[in-house]
């Protein structure tokens, strides 16, 4: 299978000038100027196939934005390289810009005032789209986003999820064979996010357009990618199968009771972390080699009318690690 991105050792700083207090500080800085470099992303390295559909994982100011504005040829590293469809991004090449597409959940491309229609023309303009293939590719991204009857009002009269909507189609309107997708959902209600996701793994399975995709909303990641990337202080902290994440980084396991009498939750903390007690069921947290022992003593010691052992939740594993539990 073909590499559709590359990256070795790929890093960006960024510097910005030191200024002391006080307006001797803002005169002292025109004669002696300090700067202080930040480091955004550091030595990252991974490769991603054509086709895949993988989630770029990180906490706010990880390097996850950075990243991708590096690999759309927004920014230029301070150092490594990266490959996507076989193209330095930013050289910016005219065939390597046609082939890809940068959303951002908190930017548009848009036009505010007139509606998305004419935004869709205008891009058809720049992506040199024939008559058939802007009427061919429009129909289609219409009837899987159902926008129909949103394409005729100006944008600002557009609720977020349709703007959203509308975006989607103007980023794919050329049919990229790499897509970049930037907290997508972000602002949306649960609705238009389960709409959103699954236009998403629509279009990967039909169009075999190679996605990245960022997002803080664990239901997108789980429902949509099996493979997960994830930055920590723009470091490579993991890169492997989503469901491994579990064995790699879950030393436990949830052990669920429903009891038929109440049970005194100081004896039930002999068999592990409780996390929740109510309603006579319990959720315990305990660690793997002691599962099976626990289990065993729950069953003998109290009066159990069912019992289940499950792994930890995905998003509760990724958010521990954000937040350095």
């Amino acid at each position: 299978m073909a590499v559709a991105i590359e990256t070795r050792g790929l890093t960006k700083d960024y510097r910005s000038p030191l200024k002391e207090p006080g307006l001797w500080g803002g005169v002292k800085s025109l004669f002696d100027r300090k700067y202080k470099d930040t480091r955004a992303v550091d030595a990252v390295s991974f490769r991603i196939e054509e086709g895949e559909l993988v989630g770029f994982l990180g906490a706010n100011g990880a390097g996850k934005t950075t990243t991708l504005k590096m690999l759309s040829g927004l920014l230029t590293p301070t150092a490594g390289s990266a490959t996507a469809l076989g193209r330095v991004p930013w050289k910016r090449e005219a065939d390597f810009q046609r082939s890809i597409s940068l959303v951002m959940g908190q930017r548009s491309q848009l036009w505010w005032e007139i509606p998305a229609y004419e935004t869709f023309k205008l891009n058809q303009a720049i992506y040199g789209l024939s008559d058939k293939d802007f009427r061919e590719h429009l129909d289609e991204l219409v009837d899987l986003l159902g926008l129909g009857e949103h394409l005729s009002v100006p944008v600002k009269k557009l609720s977020l999820g349709q703007r959203m909507r509308a975006e989607l189609a103007a980023a794919l309107l050329h049919r990229p064979r790499l897509l970049l997708l930037d907290e997508p959902t972000i602002g949306l209600d649960v609705v238009m996010q389960k709409n959103v996701r699954e236009f998403i793994k629509a279009y990967n399975k039909r169009s075999g357009a190679t996605i990245m995709l960022t997002s803080h909303n664990m239901t997108d990641v789980v429902e949509l990618c099996r493979r997960v990337i994830v930055i920590e202080k723009g470091r490579l902290l993991y890169d492997g199968a989503l469901d491994r994440l579990v064995e790699r980084y879950a030393d436990h396991k949830i052990l669920r009771a429903r009891f038929t009498a109440a049970v005194d939750p100081a004896e039930l903390a002999e068999l592990g972390v409780v996390v929740k007690y109510e309603d006579m069921t319990v959720s315990l947290e305990v660690p793997r080699v002691k599962i099976a022992a626990s289990a065993a003593a729950l069953l003998r010691t109290h009066p159990v009318a069912d019992l289940n052992v499950e792994e930890v939740a995905i998003d509760d594993i990724v958010r521990r690690l954000f937040s350095h539990i």
